[in-house]
């Protein structure tokens, strides 16, 4: 009965070597490495300058640097940048509004000037060019 476990265990560690061996030789499946989706380098405006509409995703608030999904609603056009974006932009009230931060008006995001405040994309909604040169002129004060 001893030599009969003996020889099933040389067997038993036999195979674990052989099958380890052959997935040392095997390729393995390599996932991507998967990249942060951030706004194209190429692209990226500096802080303060005007950025087309239809270049924002108007949910998540960022100048993508490239024509975005058009979103037609209540006669107005909005942008989103996947189908989840263009889902919500008709059904969420919030996500077509934003705050100006000059007057703190809520503002309709597909007439707003929409200006560029960093080189990740983020953007601020103004109601108009002129609030937004208000806003400029009134931090500039304070900076003083």
């Amino acid at each position: 009965m001893r030599t009969l476990a003996r020889y099933f265990l040389i067997a038993a560690m036999a195979v674990v070597m052989i099958s380890c061996k052959d997935q040392k030789n095997k390729p393995q499946n390599e996932v991507p490495v998967q990249q942060e989706l951030t706004v194209k380098d190429t692209t990226a405006i500096s802080k303060g300058t005007p950025v087309p509409n239809d270049e924002v995703c108007m949910v998540n608030d960022l100048h993508m640097g490239k024509k975005q999904i058009e979103v037609p609603f209540d006669g107005k056009m909005y942008y989103g940048c996947c189908n989840m974006c263009v889902e919500r932009i008709p059904n969420d009230k919030n996500v077509r509004q934003a705050t100006d931060p000059h007057t703190g008006v809520k503002v309709d995001k597909a007439s707003a000037y929409i200006i560029s405040l960093n080189q990740q994309g983020n953007v601020a909604y103004f109601e108009s060019e002129e609030n937004y040169q208000n806003f400029i002129q009134a931090n500039k004060e304070l900076k003083k």
